[in-house]
């Protein structure tokens, strides 16, 4: 948007001498405009439709059978099972130090898009309750990792993120030239071992299939 409000604003200093647009400038200025809004409006149905699919994973399977992801959401589901704490609230407090980060080396864009998406889906979280779809802990590991995961690559497809742990990996493998999926690795390896002493090795390690299920 806004290289294309620079664009826009030197056309105005670039009138003709009779102080109108000619027909070129119109048009372009049209042309530039219409492609802004058809690109914002293609990322914010992505980011819907990523913080609904993401919604649904949490609600339909993996809170109803005291499940744990990885990332962000993986270390609010773990403190809410442990101190009763709201959900909601933990997605977004856990989730702000990687906004943070997310504004100082992405960029303000994508920390602005970043800090909506999570916000929203907390607010689905706390307010819209899907149905409880199976009891089968297979199950549940399979197609909550797959909904979870999907929510998070339409988020990106968007611009976007529903867990700010993507954050923390550019960061780090930036900082430490290592990759993006080792940092993340690394990151839910430590929080299965966390289910694992807190909970069982049994829920530790569906929650690793639901993980990979992503």
């Amino acid at each position: 948007m806004k290289p294309f409000l620079s664009r826009l604003f030197f056309n105005l200093k670039n009138k003709n001498q009779t102080g109108q647009f000619t027909a070129y400038q119109r048009g372009k200025a049209l042309r530039e405009l219409k492609i802004t809004s058809l690109r914002l409006l293609k990322d914010c149905l992505f980011m819907a439709a990523g913080i609904c699919s993401a919604a649904f994973g949490l609600e339909g399977f993996l809170l109803p059978n005291n499940f744990i992801d990885g990332g962000a959401t993986g270390i609010a589901l773990l403190t809410s099972e442990k101190t009763g704490f709201s959900i909601s609230i933990l997605l977004v407090l856990i989730n702000i130090p990687f906004l943070i980060l997310g504004f100082s080396t992405v960029g303000k864009q994508f920390a602005i898009k970043a800090s909506i998406s999570i916000c929203l889906l907390a607010l689905i979280v706390a307010n819209v309750h899907f149905p409880k779809i199976t009891d089968d802990k297979l199950l549940v590991s399979v197609f909550g990792g797959f909904f979870l995961g999907a929510g998070i690559g339409l988020s990106v497809r968007g611009g976007s993120v529903v867990d700010g742990t993507e954050v923390l990996a550019i960061y780090l493998s930036k900082k430490f030239k290592v990759t993006i999926g080792d940092v993340i690795i690394i990151f839910n390896i430590l929080i299965f071992l966390a289910a694992a002493y807190l909970f069982s090795i049994e829920t530790a390690l569906y929650s690793m299939i639901n993980y990979f299920a992503e």
